[in-house]
């Protein structure tokens, strides 16, 4: 696994360990020499991302659209910025230079972002891991909506399996370490 496609706020949130989260992500993606796919933002829990990375000597490749630069403060230290024309643009890229996704706490757009990809995998576009780091529960009550999708079976079983639900960074890390193995074995 060279690289992770993380989705994340750009607001920092209201608690201290969605920072606390990102941090620990970026050391472990980094200690697996993994490099970092994101939005390229300077602020909120991207930018906390992105700086842990790159302080830790790892890649941080960030993709945003031209219309977003000002808005979301395109981060000025990363390894390569890709400048594209339109949000589709920016998640098809992301989406390319990604062997997993994961989903730290965030808003709209992260859920957004990491229910296309989860879609993607569920029709066989890709066969990535996903992943929710569930920092303080954020994502409890989406975890078991989804286990009610699957329980009212609009979800099939193999397709709830797609998304891993944890609130370590290693362990997430390791499971899409077993899940490339796996593949690699098909």
């Amino acid at each position: 696994m060279k690289r992770v496609c993380v989705y994340c706020g750009s607001r920092p949130g209201k608690r201290p360990e969605y920072i606390d989260a990102a941090r620990a992500l970026a050391t472990e993606m980094r200690e697996r020499g993994i490099g970092l796919v994101y939005g390229g933002a300077s602020v909120g829990v991207m930018g906390q991302l992105a700086d842990a990375i790159l302080a830790a000597g790892g890649e941080a490749v960030g993709i945003m659209p031209q219309s977003l630069i000002e808005r979301e403060i395109a981060h000025p230290g990363l390894t390569d910025l890709e400048v594209v024309g339109s949000m589709h643009e920016r998640k098809a890229l992301m989406a390319e230079l990604a062997d997993g996704f994961i989903a730290l706490p965030g808003g709209l757009g992260t859920l957004e972002e990491l229910f296309e990809s989860l879609t993607w995998a569920q029709l066989g576009f890709h066969a990535k891991p996903c992943a929710l780091l569930n920092t303080c529960g954020y994502y409890d009550r989406l975890a078991a909506f989804l286990d009610h999708a699957l329980a009212e079976q609009f979800v099939t079983p193999a397709h709830r399996a797609l998304l891993y639900v944890d609130a370590q960074p290693a362990r997430i890390l390791e499971q899409f370490a077993q899940h490339a193995t796996a593949r690699g074995r098909l």
